[in-house]
């Protein structure tokens, strides 16, 4: 795909978008039964239902785009996630597993966090505005995700791993 003007760009990222969020949606399982911390799984487990809702919110901006959402894979994406997974293959103690789990959610929510302010911003640019309301949506939901995981973390998995 020729990247020629914004608009070509925005269904770039769009689709990029679309793939890390499928990537997601396999990983977040994993995630729920590896956390040890009951409220950590709770979180995986509330973020893995709004990534659906993610996955839905761009299949309805492509409905208006009148394309597909396929046909690229989110190479960043796949990286971090194989980062995790390494990180649920190690010999780790309960606590500090879970400490691990929430760094590499939280690269996730950072990487998702400015994927979808940019393509927010182009759709705004041109003229897309309920395409950049949901996708506002997400933003929100991404940073209240990750807002989630720092208060797990600081109330109470990285003390436990500390000792």
């Amino acid at each position: 795909m020729a990247l020629e003007n914004l608009h070509d760009l925005f269904v770039h990222e769009l689709k990029d978008l679309y793939s890390a969020e499928n990537q997601i949606l396999k990983a977040l399982p994993k995630m729920v039964d590896a956390a040890n911390s009951e409220e950590l799984a709770q979180a995986f487990a509330h973020h893995l239902q709004e990534t659906e809702g993610h996955v839905q919110r761009i299949e309805d901006i492509f409905r208006e785009l009148e394309g597909s959402p396929r046909g690229k894979k989110c190479v960043g994406m796949e990286g971090l996630l194989k980062e995790g997974k390494e990180m649920l293959a190690e010999d780790a103690a309960d606590w500090v597993l879970d400490a691990a789990l929430i760094g590499a959610a939280q690269r996730v929510e950072h990487y998702e966090i400015a994927a979808y302010g940019t393509a927010r911003d182009h759709a705004e640019k041109l003229g897309m505005y309920q395409a950049a309301g949901l996708l506002q949506q997400t933003l929100d939901e991404e940073g209240a995700a990750d807002k989630k995981l720092t208060q797990i973390a600081e109330s109470s998995i990285n003390s436990l791993a500390a000792l």
